[in-house]
């Protein structure tokens, strides 16, 4: 990891959609539409006739009219990419800041951020994460660095094909995907150009979709980085609304198709789940975070015996 900040701490990138389709990682956009992981597969068939039908013998008989239809949504999402081409951008925003861990809480250029510890055993004695683990601690007296990142859809796309509702959904759930996709080449340009980190990585796309890469992305909602109220800090960091992302009183962010989180380096940097935390937790939480811990225990329902 870096003792300095690089030169490039910050920056706006566009993406057109023809630049970010290579990178959406099609698993997550049938899931949305109710097919298994295996389905998605037809996104890595060559597009010609032979290769497709010898895809769809692949399956069980059973399976072959679900094989069908996901070949149909794979073909019209591509024809609703080209046409959204002509219409929208991705817009990415980073910056590469000083950090430094100070026990659950990162401080980001003396910005307090704090974070939750996983609190439930695990069955194999291993220790409990917290992703200020991978922060050189305060008490060391040399600063790390950290990269904070929001990615967006340029237009409103909720409007696109309102009188269309199928159109309509197709183009929200890619919408998810394309903003998605402009984190992953945004995170590729950071560790190999803007950081440097990995200067010399040279991956293929499945490859970085595998994440095979140094360093981890946990956006805001992810197992590790569960608490939505931290959107906040980060657009105190990095002042979304650069790139049009606004958030509501709770911490949602509009456009939907919208993300934002963390970029760590350390080579052991890994993801992992928060999972179930006891009241104790939450209170300290709650205190580190400066909120009432009623107010909090809203934000983490999900993370919260029932």
């Amino acid at each position: 990891m870096s003792q300095t900040i690089p030169a490039l701490s910050h920056g706006i990138l566009s993406y057109r959609v023809h630049e970010t389709a290579p990178y959406i990682n099609w698993i997550y956009f049938f899931h949305a539409w109710g097919f298994q992981p295996r389905f998605a597969a037809i996104a890595d068939i060559h597009g010609c006739d032979s290769c497709r039908a010898m895809w769809l013998a692949s399956f069980p008989e059973e399976e072959r009219a679900k094989a069908a239809e996901a070949m149909q949504l794979f073909k019209e999402a591509n024809r609703v990419l080209d046409q959204l081409d002509e219409k929208i951008t991705i817009r990415c925003i980073f910056r590469l800041c000083r950090a430094n861990a100070d026990g659950d809480d990162l401080l980001i250029d003396e910005t307090r951020f704090p974070l939750l510890r996983q609190q439930t055993p695990h069955p194999d004695g291993s220790p409990f994460l917290c992703l200020s683990d991978f922060i050189r601690p305060l008490s060391s007296g040399i600063p790390d660095v950290i990269g904070l990142f929001a990615s967006s859809i340029s237009s409103d796309t909720e409007k696109f094909y309102k009188d269309d509702p199928y159109k309509h959904l197709l183009v929200q759930t890619l919408s998810d995907r394309l903003a998605e996709a402009g984190t992953e080449k945004l995170h590729e340009y950071v560790r190999k150009e803007a950081w440097g980190y990995a200067p010399d990585e040279s991956f293929s796309i499945p490859q970085l979709l595998k994440e095979e890469y140094q360093g981890i992305r946990p956006a805001v909602g992810y197992p590790s980085l569960p608490d939505q109220s931290v959107n906040f800090l980060l657009d105190a960091l990095l002042d979304m609304k650069q790139i049009g992302i606004t958030l509501t009183e709770n911490g949602a962010m509009h456009p939907h198709a919208s993300v934002c989180g963390l970029m760590m380096a350390h080579p052991a940097s890994r993801y992992f789940a928060v999972g179930k935390i006891g009241e104790d937790q939450l209170e300290d939480y709650a205190r580190r975070r400066g909120m009432p811990v009623e107010k909090m225990r809203k934000f983490l329902a999900a993370n919260l015996p029932k």
